[in-house]
């Protein structure tokens, strides 16, 4: 099972916009900011990589679900149902 690059873009967009991101917390952390500020920041990043990920196994089980002549493939399903539970 391989990642389109056509489909995936918008994922790997948003991932590029959590890394910058996270480089911004990391900047605050060394800069001495609030563990307010750092913490909301930290959760903001979180919740893009939860994001992304989700995203990513959704288009996964989409190309299981479309392979073999339409039939999803069981051990392609397990593989991705592990992985998706490893993000819960």
């Amino acid at each position: 099972m391989e990642l389109d690059p056509v489909e995936i873009k918008p994922v790997i967009t948003r991932m590029k916009r959590a890394h910058g991101h996270l480089g911004s917390v990391i900047r605050m952390m060394e800069e001495g900011a609030s563990c307010e500020d750092v913490l909301t920041q930290l959760a903001a990043v979180n919740k893009a990589i939860a994001r992304a990920s989700y995203a990513v196994v959704s288009s996964g089980m989409q190309s299981c679900m479309t392979a073999h002549d339409g039939q999803p493939d069981p051990e392609d399903l397990a593989r991705m149902e592990k992985l998706f539970l490893s993000l819960a």
